[in-house]
């Protein structure tokens, strides 16, 4: 009864958003590839989102925050995907601006995961929080001053790749790196790492983006839209699921 109820809540909150988000909805053309990608993402996004409030309950108490954050990543994207694909449809421009905000509070959420995962099994630092925190901050904004043309664009590409680096220094070789190592939970070091992998492969498609669409030229903005979206499907959704799987897998199911 619980996960109906919160199966509900969450599907008439989203859905409500997005109609609003809708209002003045331009019809999808059914040649507009890059449109039906947003369209798609956002429905993925949706789809997961509801799975992980409705699964928040299924595990243990530590791991439910963590589970409620890759939930709400998920519906800020979906929501943010919404009105990225109205100002595709209606304008054809690339929704810079709005992407830029859904990355801007899902990115930092992401990386408070790697603090919220390792609370779940041990006592650490709340300086692993603010140093993921305040390294994908500079990151994101390093990128979007340079992406709007506020500042020269390889002096953002430079001050976002500086902030990347840092969040890989501390997830792989920092305090967060070697709380994980010792943590001597399997599935803790597993989804660990697996979530590394995603910062580190997943997260490669953004700044090869920057450079071939913004530095270099060599990508038209369908292309780098349609890159964009994929990334954020997987590197969201898949995100979200493997944190999910390791708090099955570490606490078991609660009855609750």
């Amino acid at each position: 009864m619980n996960k109906l109820k919160m199966f509900g809540l969450a599907l008439i909150t989203l859905v409500g958003l997005s109609s609003a988000a809708n209002a003045e909805t331009v019809i999808l053309a059914s040649d507009d590839f890059v449109g039906i990608t947003f369209w798609v993402i956002s429905m993925g996004m949706l789809a997961a989102t509801v799975f992980f409030f409705m699964e928040r309950g299924s595990v243990a108490a530590g791991w439910r925050t963590s589970v409620t954050v890759a939930g709400l990543i998920t519906g800020i994207a979906f929501i943010h995907y919404i009105y990225m694909r109205g100002v595709w449809v209606q304008t054809g421009d690339s929704p810079t601006v709005y992407r830029y905000i859904d990355w801007l509070i899902t990115v930092p959420l992401q990386m408070v995961e790697f603090y919220l995962i390792l609370s779940a099994v041990r006592k650490v630092s709340s300086g692993i929080f603010w140093r993921l925190l305040i390294g994908s901050v500079v990151m994101l904004c390093g990128g979007y001053l340079g992406e709007a043309g506020y500042i020269n664009s390889t002096l953002g590409f430079v001050i976002g790749m500086g902030g990347w680096i840092y969040v890989l220094y501390e997830i792989f070789s920092g305090e967060a790196g070697k709380a994980a190592a010792k943590s001597g939970n399997k599935a803790l070091t597993t989804a660990f790492g697996a979530l590394r992998m995603i910062v580190t492969v997943g997260w490669s498609i953004y700044p090869l983006g920057y450079i071939f669409g913004y530095l270099t030229g060599g990508v038209d903005a369908n292309s780098l839209n349609v890159i964009y979206n994929l990334a954020d499907f997987v590197n969201k959704i898949a995100f979200g699921l493997v944190i999910w799987a390791a708090a099955v897998s570490s606490g078991g199911r609660s009855s609750k």
